[in-house]
């Protein structure tokens, strides 16, 4: 079963359920997939739909933050909530561990002697990481060894 047909399978659910806070979320994601279908003129693959899974949440993840700065707590509830929901389609995320054995093999592969070399580092590091870890945490970790 796709990703696709999967989110399609919970929207159905959702609606037999009367889970109308789940099916508002779902019907959000789809409409960003068919956007993505549409601006891509073609059918998303599984990772590309993680990759606009993964823009809503960081969407999400940002809103919280603007909330969260204006005393907003309802909204701040509403966004976790839905970022609970969308999680259930990405990739179960790697630990720790695994993200730093993922860039110790890039170091080692691009060998990068400054911070110049960043985006060779984070061009062999992103088709793995893609929907498994937060690439903004990532981002940081890589920046964190080239500065040293």
């Amino acid at each position: 079963m796709t990703l696709l047909d999967q989110i399609n399978e919970d929207m159905k659910e959702a609606m037999k359920n009367r889970e109308s806070f789940k099916l508002n979320v779902i019907r959000m994601l789809k409409g960003a997939i068919q956007l993505e279908k549409i601006n891509k003129k073609k059918e998303l693959s599984d990772d590309e739909i993680i990759s606009v899974v993964n823009k809503q949440i960081k969407m999400r993840k940002d809103s919280i933050a603007e909330f969260s700065k204006a005393n907003r707590d309802d909204l701040v509830k509403q966004n976790e909530a839905e970022i609970e929901v969308l999680t259930k389609y990405m990739p179960p995320q790697l630990s720790e561990e695994e993200v730093n054995k993922i860039i110790d093999d890039a170091f080692a592969i691009v060998n990068p002697t400054s911070m110049k070399d960043m985006g060779k580092i984070m061009k062999e590091i992103s088709p793995k990481l893609n929907g498994k870890a937060d690439m903004s945490q990532v981002n940081m970790l890589v920046k964190s060894r080239l500065g040293n």
